[in-house]
Formats: structure tokens, sequence, C-alpha cells
């Protein structure tokens, strides 16, 4: 089975880390706030152990990409091979195969089904790492903290017979990037041009909210387990995850992203008890919250920001916009860029005016970072730019972080979400209200994992 033409290897672009890093670096200030998640930016460090020697020789740590990458082609058996080609053009056909005359001739053999020989094999090798690092990287040198710099822009130039030492120093000049990308945050952190968050250790799903039985799961057939506490597993997740990211960022975390934007009342005073201030997620969880559910599609309801109770525990919550984080997310990528960020920013000035004059309120727009920018011209470099740069123009739009606006609005003095739902940000088929938990609890497998 081939992959679509939006593929995805998901999870596996350290590189747009990099790309967002220089944006932000030579962009007016404004406000951003970003997770990598605890557990990847945990193997950010073994992983950037250079390769020992020029040919196929590992690091400390791997993936199966890199193995696969670094194993000389001549080498590769028969199952090697058809999985080198199998998921060596997992990736946007039009915006990241087609684009590269080299890959697109590899693409179009695979597609006739021909055997690619060894030197075929070598440049789709190269071809797929290539595609997957950011348009920076491709194309100039890119500055590291350290006065180091990184480039792959002599592989693209050279397009095609690729040698096992070519490879092996594009790997090389990937590793350094691995090095420098908490460095590269923790400065413009401490330069106040973005907010970093954190997101718990081993995700899945800070296990189960604590409180299993309490899962909004709404489809046929599905049971809730029943008597099962994971609060000690919870509080390992957060616990590691605030740690980590103190050790690497020089200071803890004031928000955290819950994965997959899954939040309840009964992780709050966890939250709280290890600083985290705010948390973020879908409006189809405000929706779902109180006795009789909010009015989250009116921007008033939507854009405010709450104050979530659960005992003493006291943590802000922001719900993010659906329609225009989808729209980043899924389709904006298909227009011009120019005219994509105008109609962004136009749609927020529409909701910016809809809101009552008095009252500060806030347009959270959240998505997976690492799963959009494929499908976008050059990784999504104009868009951004463009977004940013009508942001910075707009006299009806103030970028913010969260932490900068609750620095500005005590968390006490929130107006309360009553009821928050056990819920998350996943809208799937076969959930009748959607914003479940039925993607991780009720199936028969899913409750004895």
């Amino acid at each position: 089975m081939l992959p679509g033409p939006r593929g995805g290897r998901r999870g596996g672009r350290t590189t747009d880390a990099l790309g967002t890093a220089a944006r932000l670096a030579r962009l007016p200030r404004h406000g951003a706030a970003r997770t990598g998640g605890s557990r990847r930016r945990g193997r950010l460090q073994p992983d950037a152990e250079p390769p020992r020697a020029a040919r196929g020789v590992r690091g400390s740590a791997t993936d199966r990409a890199l193995d696969l990458t670094l194993t000389p082609a001549e080498r590769l058996g028969d199952g090697e091979r058809d999985e080198l080609v199998r998921t060596f053009f997992d990736a946007d056909w039009h915006r990241q195969i087609f684009v590269h005359s080299r890959y697109r001739e590899l693409f179009d053999a695979r597609e006739t089904g021909r055997v690619l020989h060894v030197q075929e094999l070598r440049d789709l090798q190269m071809w797929f790492n290539l595609a997957w690092c950011c348009h920076e990287l491709r194309t100039g040198e890119v500055a590291l903290p350290g006065g180091d710099t990184a480039s792959v822009a002599r592989f693209v130039a050279k397009g095609r017979d690729f040698t096992v030492d070519d490879i092996a120093a594009m790997v090389a000049e990937q590793r350094k990037v691995l090095r420098a990308i908490v460095p590269l945050y923790r400065e413009l952190a401490e330069a106040g041009r973005v907010e970093l968050t954190t997101t718990p250790y081993y995700h899945p799903i800070l296990p189960i909210l604590v409180e299993p039985e309490r899962a909004t799961v709404d489809r046929d057939g599905a049971v809730t387990p029943m008597g099962l506490s994971f609060g000690d597993d919870a509080e390992a997740h957060v616990a590691r995850a605030v740690r980590a990211h103190a050790a690497w960022f020089g200071r803890p975390p004031v928000g955290l992203w819950p994965a997959e934007g899954a939040v309840s009342d009964a992780m709050l005073p966890l939250l709280a008890r290890h600083g985290v201030r705010w948390i973020a997620t879908d409006q189809g969880v405000l929706a779902r919250s109180g006795r009789w559910g909010y009015e989250a599609a009116r921007p008033p309801v939507r854009h405010a920001v709450y104050r979530a109770e659960h005992g003493d525990a006291r943590v802000a919550i922001f719900f993010r916009d659906t329609q225009l984080s989808d729209a980043i997310g899924f389709w904006l990528h298909r227009r011009d860029p120019e005219m994509a960020a105008a109609d962004l920013v136009d749609a927020m000035v529409d909701r910016a005016r809809s809101l009552p004059a008095e009252g500060d309120y806030v347009l959270t727009i959240a998505l997976d970072g690492e799963n959009a920018w494929g499908g976008y011209v050059d990784d999504g470099r104009p868009f951004l730019e463009a977004l940013y740069r009508r942001l910075a123009a707009s006299p009806e739009l103030e970028t913010t972080t969260c932490a900068r606006f609750l620095a500005e609005h005590p968390v006490d003095e929130l107006p309360r979400v009553h009821a928050l739902a056990t819920a998350s940000w996943i809208d799937e088929a076969g959930s009748r209200p959607g914003a479940d938990l039925g993607t991780w609890i009720g199936e028969h497998d899913e409750n004895a994992a």
C-alpha cells in the first residue's frame, strides 16, 4: 500500500524545530509557545552523538530510519531493501518529492514497480533525509549556538550519485542540529521570543487522567474500566517532565500542553503541585464542560481565559480556536502563502471585532507542529513569515504568550470553568459528541493494557 499524497513521517521532523527557531530569531518579537514533548527532548542528547566512522557505524542511539540510512546500499538485505523503498517516500508528494528532480525520478521508478539498483537506493537514502530537512538547512548555512554552522545545501546541489561518505556527512550535519536544538531554544526563551512548555513524559495519556472510571467514552460497545488508579504513574510523568525542562532550559515551565489536549479536573492538583500555572486544550472540551455545556461557538465564551479548580488547586486554562487551528494544520497549505496568511489574519480580526469592548480575550491557536509544515511551500516559511508580518502590522491584534497574559491577569481573577470535562481534542468517527477519550480507553485491549 502506498502512502497518500500527504504522507507523514509523524514525529520525525526534528529539523522543524530548527526552522521554526531560525524564523523566530529573525522576525519581529511575537508571542509564541512551543512544546517539543519531554520524551522527545530527552532523546536529543543521545541521538546527537556523531557516527564513530564514516561507513555505516551508528552513534549511541538510532531510530529505524537512521538505521536504514546508514546501512550501505550494497549491504541491504532483501527485507531492508523492501522496507527502504516502502517507507522512504513517506513525505508530501507535491511539496517534498516532486519539487526535487532526482527524488521524483526515484518515485516514478517505484511507481512502475521497477527494482531500484544500488546507486538509486543510495540516492533514495539521501533524498528522504534531505526532504525532511528544513528550508534553511537545505538552501544555506544556519548559525548554531557556540558559533558553529550547519548545512546540507551541498548535497541538494549535487542532486544524485551520492556516496556512502556523502550520506555519513549529511547525517553528521543532522547531528549538529540535534545538539543545537536545546541551546537554541534556551537562547530564544531567555530573550523573551518564545515561551517553552512541557508535556508529561511518556504520553499515554497522563495515565488516563488519574481517574480512569471518569473518562468520557461515548462509543458503541465501549466499557469504562472501574477501580483502576494510576496516580503514582501520573505523578512520575509530570515530575520528570518538569525536572527535565528545568535542567534543559534553566527554569521550570509555567505552562504544560496536555498530550492530545486531554484534561480532567482530577489532574489539576497534580499539575499545581509541580508549579504548572496554565494548560490548554480544545474548545470542544469547553463545550462539554459545566452542567449543560458552554456555548464555545460564541467568541466571548471561546476566547475568555478561565480558571479550572479542583480542591485548592487552581490552574489557568486556554481553549484553542478549533477552526483556525485546523485551518493551519489541514487546509491553508493548499493556498498561496500570502493569501493564506491574509485570510487567517482577517479571520482573527473578525473574531476580535465580535468581542465586547471591555475585558481581555485571547485567541489561542494550537496544533501538532510536526505534522503541518510538510504540505506547505518551503516547509511553511513563506506562510509563517507573511503571518508574522501581518500580525505585527495589525492595529487590532496584539501577540502575547500565555505566561505574559497571566502576569497581567492573576489566575484567581479569571472566570471559573465549572465541571471541566474529562475529554481530549480528538474528534473522530465513532464518537458522537467528539472530544472524548475513546481512542485510548473503552475497548477490551485498551482496558487490558
